[in-house]
Formats: structure tokens, C-alpha cells, sequence
């Protein structure tokens, strides 16, 4: 039976993301899919709700503008009749100059919320093109916080105070929604969150996946390589939503991990306003968004769920029973139910 002629019970998926209201709770996170357009197209025509363009990268930005001046000076001390040598950069057409007509291209062709992502550097970087993005038409922006702690002489203080400040900034530069996309990698995560969402932070995306570097033992390089994920690897950015639900004022997204709709109730149960999809439509194809749909709603409807509304942070830490089965409670309990399976 196919998507359309399916008869779904009567369930109300709408959710609000970023004060943005969205028919479902599915999203399209940054990916390969969401870097075209006719891919984008056959997201919202699969029943996706909002869709979050891949990430414009600052270093890619000021590599590409510093190959542009070397070009620029090529033959500048040479006989000034050799101006032919010149490149032509009229028509050149910048790695951000390309972002921003995708931003534009995206929102003429959908009718659904488009969301453009950034990573910068610096923080003059992120500012300039957040603002960049917002007039381009974004509806909202996803600010990643992707970097590694490499320098010893830096404390872990310092690069979050660093990063609730470029929050501020950034936020302080848009009249649009912003979200802040975190990894899970602070020593108290919580209050973390909390300082980026008093920053100005309007909603946090639970998490970033960090794609960790291999090392060849045949070549002796280091070498990379994606691994899409896991539903398994959900259970991380749900243990922090269900903390997080309903002690933040700030919406929240799961992201890694979301590939059934199962995975998306669960989400939903722990908090979040939506659940973000990457990995299963890069296996599955666009139209596995009208699937994962199809198996919420038939999971709420066994469930005695009438809305979104109604399901979301209901098994969050403040609403079930046992409120340290999301802290080391649990650890302790998990590898004693392990063992004991044993006996």
C-alpha cells in the first residue's frame, strides 16, 4: 500500500520549533539531501516539515577569498602590458556567494521553514554571515559550535565562556529565530546549556555529531571516513532532553539517531519539539519521511495519544517516576540487570 492511500488515525502532529509552527515534528537536518534542490523539493513532497540546509564554513569562506587576492596579484609587479595575464573575477561566484543563492533558490522552491546552518571562527566571521544568511531569507539559523579543545594552555572555563559570548553575538545581530547546535562533551552540560539559552539562544540541537579521524597502519596516514549513524545512538541526546525539558525556556531538537518512528516518539516522550533526520533518508530516500510519519502516528494512536502537544516531555526527568533513571542510577542498574542476566 503506498504512503498516500494509507488511512491515518486522527492524531495531531503540529509542533512549534523556534516560535516557527510546523505540520510535523519531522525535520530534514543538514546533510547531502538538503543540498540541492530538487532533493529538497522531494522532501517536502514526502511530508517533511522544515529543512536545515548543510553547513556554510567560515575556513571555507576565507580560503577561497585568499586564493582570490593571490590571483588577484598574479603579474602585479610584470610590464603593464601584460594586463591579459589578469584573471577576470567579474563573474567569479564565492563559496558564500553559492550558500546564499542556495538559501534564496530553497525558499522560493519550498513553502516549508528553511533553516541555514554556519560554522565559523571567529567571531567578526559569524556575525557578518549570519546576517548574510538572514537576508538572504532564512527563517532561522543553526549556529554549530563544532571545534576540539586541542590547545592544553586553553581551560574549559575559557572556550565556554567564548561560546556563550559569540551566542550573544550573533543573536544580538538577527531578527531571526537562532538555534545552537552542542555537542555533549562539557563537564556540566546542563549549565552550559542554560548560559547559551539566557545568551539568546532560542532553541538547542541535541547534538552534534563529531567525526572522529582513523589512522591507516598500511600508509600511516590519518585518514576519515562517515559512518552514518545508529538508532542506537540516540539514547545520548535523549538522556540530555529529558533532563533539559521543561527547565529551559528554549525549544529543543534530537538530531543523530532519529531513523523509525518509534525513535521519533521517543524523542518527542523526552522532550523535544522535533526529531531530525539525516542518516535514514540517506539510506532510505525522501520518501521514508511519509514512513517514520505513518509509524508515529500509528504508535500514538496505540497509544492513546491525541497530539504532539499532548506525548511531548511526558517521560521527560520531571515527569516520570524514578527521575535518576536518566542519571547514574541508571548505570548502576543497567549493569546489574546485565549481570544478573548471567545467573
Amino acid at each position: 500500500m503506498t504512503a498516500e492511500a494509507t488511512v491515518l488515525p486522527e492524531f495531531d502532529l503540529s509542533t512549534t520549533y523556534l516560535g516557527l509552527p510546523l505540520r510535523t515534528p519531522l525535520v530534514a537536518s543538514s546533510g547531502p539531501l538538503t543540498a540541492r534542490i530538487d532533493s529538497l523539493r522531494a522532501l517536502e513532497q514526502a511530508g517533511i516539515a522544515a529543512v536545515v540546509l548543510p553547513s556554510l564554513f567560515e575556513e571555507q569562506v576565507d580560503h577561497e577569498e585568499m586564493q582570490a587576492d593571490q590571483m588577484g596579484d598574479l603579474h602585479a609587479d610584470s610590464n603593464p602590458e601584460a594586463t591579459g595575464y589578469f584573471p577576470d573575477l567579474a563573474d567569479y561566484e564565492s563559496v558564500a556567494d553559492r550558500y546564499l543563492r542556495h538559501v534564496d533558490e530553497a525558499k522560493k522552491a519550498l513553502s516549508i521553514p528553511v533553516v541555514a546552518s554556519l560554522n565559523g571562527v571567529t567571531s567578526g566571521g559569524w556575525v557578518r554571515y549570519a546576517r548574510l544568511l538572514e537576508l538572504a531569507g532564512a527563517d532561522a539559523i543553526e549556529l554549530n559550535l563544532y571545534g576540539v579543545a586541542a590547545d592544553l594552555d586553553v581551560t574549559g572555563r575559557e572556550i565556554e565562556d567564548d561560546q556563550v559570548e559569540l551566542v550573544a553575538l550573533v543573536k544580538a545581530s538577527l531578527s531571526i529565530p537562532l538555534a545552537v547546535k552542542i555537542g555533549p562533551h562539557y563537564s556540566a552540560l546542563g549549565h552550559q546549556a542554560a548560559r547559551i539559552i539566557d545568551a539568546g539562544a532560542d532553541g538547542l540541537v541535541l547534538f552534534n555529531r563529531f567525526y572522529q579521524p582513523d589512522i591507516d597502519p598500511r600508509t600511516r596516514k590519518v585518514t576519515s571516513a562517515l559512518e552514518l549513524s545508529s538508532s542506537a545512538e540516540l539514547r545520548l541526546p535523549l538522556r540530555w532532553t529529558a533532563i533539559l525539558s521543561g527547565r529551559v525556556e528554549a525549544s529543543l531538537a534530537v538530531t543523530t539517531g532519529v531513523h523509525t518512528g518509534a525513535d521519533a516518539a521517543r524523542c518527542l516522550l523526552a522532550g523535544a519539539d522535533v526529531a531530525m533526520m539525516t542518516s535514514s533518508l540517506l539510506v532510505n530516500g525522501a520518501e521514508h519521511v511519509a514512513t517514520v510519519e505513518q509509524e508515529l502516528v500509528a504508535w500514538a494512536a496505540e497509544s492513546g495519544y491525541e497530539s504532539v502537544a499532548q506525548l511531548r516531555g511526558s517521560v521527560s526527568q520531571r515527569h516520570v517516576a524514578d527521575p535518576a533513571a536518566f542519571e547514574r542510577a541508571n548505570y548502576m542498574s543497567t549493569l546489574t540487570a546485565f549481570t544478573n542476566s548471567f545467573h
